[in-house]
């Protein structure tokens, strides 16, 4: 009777144990989801106000580049190798239908100058004969009355503001502009304006130049960046600098009326050290397309 007894005894125990280690469990994790966990209300009560103002000044630049227009002149190496390979292709090539023409007259001459000679023989003889060299003839007359154009203008070529210089180069346009007290040749750039994206800043930089360019850009993200600050007599807590984000684009047509004189310049690449920083030059550079 002693073992029924104990059992009996020991189940209202266990069951007054488990019953208390559960609500402690259950008000310990509460506790600490309320500790750790706050309200919404309280989270938005809380959270700090946030400035998106930018202590850096966004500006749009385009890289417009005129393309060569003619070919370039071709270097010694390049003129030797030309020259080689005519000359392969003279050797390896059959006679055309006018040098065929001129054999063709040489034996008809020689056909005339021979003793047994007969006149009935030519069936033409009664018709102007224009022989292959007399065509050779009238053809040098008229080579010697062209005069083909030449591929380079020095009057234009110094002109640093004509588009029209170093036809056979590449050219980037360039702007002088005032930053802070200082003029500087940079590329065409307008400060961005809310609502805009940078590529839209960069056209309407392109669109305010007085010489009516037009351009086709060459996609929607920059190809380079340039960051400066400003001097410290104008540099602020709100305003430390500024940052130039490059578009390229080339040159697809231009108006009649020429840009003001000095304020512009079309430059090739050799050229833009003598007018840009180095710093500058340094980004501009990879962004000029070489051909």
């Amino acid at each position: 009777m002693a073992a029924p007894t104990c059992k009996m005894a020991a189940r209202p125990l266990r069951g007054f144990l488990t019953c208390i280690s559960g609500t402690y469990l259950r008000n310990n994790v509460n506790r600490r989801l309320s500790l750790t966990i706050p309200c919404s209300s309280v989270l938005i009560a809380k959270k700090p106000e946030i400035n998106a103002v930018s202590p850096w000044t966004l500006h749009g630049a385009v890289c417009l580049q005129r393309l060569p227009i003619l070919s370039q002149d071709r270097s010694p190496i390049e003129e030797q190798f030309d020259e080689l390979m005519n000359q392969m292709e003279l050797e390896r090539s059959l006679l055309s239908e006018h040098e065929l023409r001129l054999l063709e007259d040489a034996e008809r001459m020689s056909r005339k100058q021979a003793e047994d000679y007969d006149s009935d023989d030519e069936y033409f003889l009664d018709q102007d004969v224009i022989t292959a060299q007399d065509m050779e003839d009238s053809w040098e007359q008229r080579l010697q009355k062209f005069q083909p154009a030449p591929r380079h203008k020095d009057e234009v070529d110094m002109d640093m503001s004509s588009v029209d210089r170093c036809l056979g180069d590449s050219l980037v346009l360039l702007a002088k502009q005032q930053v802070g007290g200082e003029e500087l040749w940079l590329l065409p750039q307008l400060q961005w304006q809310a609502g805009e994206t940078l590529r839209q800043t960069a056209e309407r930089s392109l669109a305010s130049l007085p010489g009516d360019y037009k351009g086709r850009f060459l996609g929607n993200t920059p190809c380079g960046v340039y960051k400066y600050k400003f001097p410290k007599a104008i540099r602020t807590e709100l305003s430390v600098g500024a940052k130039v984000f490059f578009f390229k684009a080339l040159l697809s047509s231009r108006g009649s009326s020429p840009p003001e004189s000095g304020a512009f310049v079309w430059v090739r690449k050799g050229e833009l050290h003598n007018y840009l920083k180095p710093q500058y030059l340094k980004q501009v550079n990879g962004c000029i397309i070489d051909i």
